[in-house]
C-alpha cells in the first residue's frame, strides 16, 4: 500500500468558540458526501482523560508501558507517552489516506487555519473589535496584534459587554470586561488572532465580517456548515484521481498487444495494475481489445477495472489522451503507458500534489530533452478541450498542446523526480522483444 499524504486543515478560536460543534457538525457534512476525513484534537493544557481506570489500556500504562495500541474489530486507538509536546505536522504525517484531516486547535501549527468567531463569546468579539480596527487601520497580517492590545490596555476604554457583541467597531478595555479585571488585550492578542495562515473566517459578527472582507478572507456564516464544506472541498480536500494505463492495441514490433506480452510469466499489463491501482481512485485501461484483457476483473475481484475503447480510430499518443481524459470521471488524470515497466505509484501522487499546489493544467516530468507525456498528470478540465482541438486538425503528438497557451504546464525536474524515486526507471519502456527480455532480466535479478 503506497501512503498518500493527507491534506489538513486547522480549525481555531477562544475557548468557548464552539470549534468542537461546528468539526462535529463538518465532518458529518463531509462523510455524508463520500470523504474519508481524519481528525486531530488539541489540548492546550496537560493531561486529559481517555484512559479509564479499570480498562485494560489502563492497567497495561499503569504497568509501565509507555505505549498502548487497544485494537478491537473495526476499530483501532493508540496511546503513548510523550516528553514534550508532539508537532502537529508530525501527526498528520503518520495520518495518511484520508481525503482530509480536520484539526481542532493547534494555532501554531503552520497549517491553513480557519478561525472561529461567534458572537455569544465575548473573546470573540473583543478579538473581532481588535480585528476589524487592524483592518480599517490597512495593517497587514504580518502585524504583531500585540502592539495594537496594548493601546487598548493603556486606554482603558471601550464596550465589552459579556455574551454580545454590541459596541460595534469599540475596543475594550480591561475594566469593562465583567469579570476579569485582570484582562490583558496584549495578552490575548498575541496568543489568538488571525495570521497569515488564516484562509476562513466562520463568523457571525459583523466587525469579524467587515475584517475578513478588507482582509480578502472569505467570510463563512456560523450555521453554515454546508458552504465551509463546498470552501474545503473547493481548495482543501484531496482530489481524486484517476489512472489510465494506455494499453492500445497490436504492437507490429512485438507480435501483439504490450499489455498482454508475458514479463516474469504473466501478462505484462498485470504489473501495472499493481503497481498503479494503490493510488488510483478509478482505474482505466485504454484498449481497442478489450475482448484480450477482460481476464483482468477475474484477476482482480476486489478493482473495479474499466476498459475503454479508443475513441477515434486513428492510432496515436494525443488521440489516446483524448480518449483517456474524455473517459476519467475525476478531476485529475495520470496517463501511463502500458510499457513502462517501472511506473511508479509515488510519481503519480507527487504530480497530484503538485497540480493541487500549482493550479497548472499538466505536471510533466521534464529533462534536457523535453516532457515525459506518457508518466504525467492531468488536469481534464483544464486539457480536454484543448487536446480535442487538435486531435480534430489530425495531429498525433501528445506535447504538440503544450504549447497552448491557454494550457499551464509545471516541469517536474529530473531532481524532483529522483527525490520521489531515488533509483529512478520511471520511464524505461520496452518497445521490442529484445528490450523486455532485458528489462526482465534485469527486474528478475534484483
Amino acid at each position: 500500500m503506497i501512503d498518500i499524504p493527507s491534506p489538513a486543515v486547522a480549525v481555531v478560536g477562544r475557548h468557548n468558540s464552539g470549534k468542537t460543534t461546528l468539526i462535529e457538525r463538518l465532518i458529518a457534512e463531509l462523510v455524508g458526501r463520500g470523504l474519508d476525513v481524519g481528525s486531530i484534537k488539541h489540548h492546550s493544557h496537560r493531561g486529559f482523560d481517555i484512559d479509564i481506570p479499570g480498562k485494560d489500556s489502563y492497567r497495561h500504562r499503569a504497568a509501565g508501558a509507555s505505549e498502548t495500541v487497544i485494537a478491537a474489530p473495526g476499530q483501532v486507538a493508540r496511546i503513548k507517552t510523550v516528553e514534550d509536546e508532539v508537532e502537529c505536522s508530525e501527526l498528520v504525517r503518520s495520518m495518511p489516506n484520508h481525503d482530509i484531516i480536520v484539526v481542532e486547535g493547534y494555532r501554531k501549527s503552520g497549517l491553513p487555519t480557519i478561525e472561529i468567531m461567534r458572537s455569544g463569546n465575548e473573546a470573540d468579539c473583543r478579538a473581532a473589535r481588535l480585528f476589524v480596527k487592524a483592518a480599517r487601520e490597512g495593517l497587514p497580517l504580518t502585524t504583531d496584534f500585540t502592539q495594537l492590545g496594548r493601546a487598548v490596555d493603556r486606554a482603558g476604554d471601550g464596550a465589552g459587554r459579556d455574551g454580545a457583541c454590541d459596541g460595534a467597531g469599540e475596543m475594550p478595555g480591561a475594566g469593562e470586561v465583567p469579570g476579569a479585571s485582570d484582562y490583558s488585550a496584549a495578552a490575548d492578542a498575541a496568543a489568538k488572532m488571525p495570521s497569515t495562515n488564516t484562509v476562513a473566517v466562520v463568523t457571525d459578527i459583523p466587525d469579524a465580517e467587515e475584517a475578513a472582507a478588507l482582509y480578502g478572507i472569505p467570510a463563512i456564516g456560523l450555521e453554515d456548515v454546508a458552504a465551509l464544506a463546498d470552501f474545503l472541498s473547493e481548495h482543501y480536500v484531496r482530489p481524486r484521481v484517476t489512472v489510465v494505463i494506455q494499453a492500445g492495441g497490436e504492437s507490429r514490433r512485438m507480435g501483439q498487444s504490450k499489455a498482454t506480452v508475458p514479463f516474469a510469466g504473466r501478462p505484462l499489463i498485470c504489473r501495472l495494475v499493481e503497481r498503479l491501482s494503490p493510488v488510483a481512485d478509478e482505474l482505466i485501461i485504454t484498449t481497442n481489445e478489450a475482448d484480450k484483457l477482460g481476464f483482468l476483473h477475474d484477476m482482480y475481484p476486489d478493482l473495479t477495472i474499466r476498459l475503454v475503447g479508443d475513441a477515434y480510430a486513428e492510432r496515436g499518443a494525443l488521440p489516446g489522451l483524448y480518449t483517456a481524459l474524455a473517459a476519467a470521471e475525476n478531476p485529475y488524470v495520470a496517463v501511463v503507458a502500458c510499457d513502462m515497466v517501472f511506473a511508479s505509484a509515488r510519481l503519480v501522487v507527487a504530480e497530484a500534489l503538485a497540480m493541487h499546489e500549482s493550479g497548472a493544467d499538466v505536471v510533466a516530468p521534464s529533462n534536457k530533452h523535453g516532457f515525459e507525456p506518457m508518466h504525467a498528470m492531468y488536469r481534464k478540465e483544464g486539457c480536454l478541450g484543448a487536446v480535442h482541438a487538435r486531435t480534430e486538425r489530425g495531429e498525433k503528438r501528445v506535447q504538440s498542446f503544450f504549447d497552448d497557451p491557454a494550457v499551464t504546464v509545471l516541469p517536474f525536474n529530473q531532481d524532483r523526480v529522483l527525490e520521489v524515486e531515488p533509483r529512478g526507471g520511471c520511464f524505461i519502456n520496452a518497445n521490442t522483444p529484445d528490450e523486455l527480455a532485458r528489462i526482465e532480466q534485469s527486474y528478475l535479478g534484483e
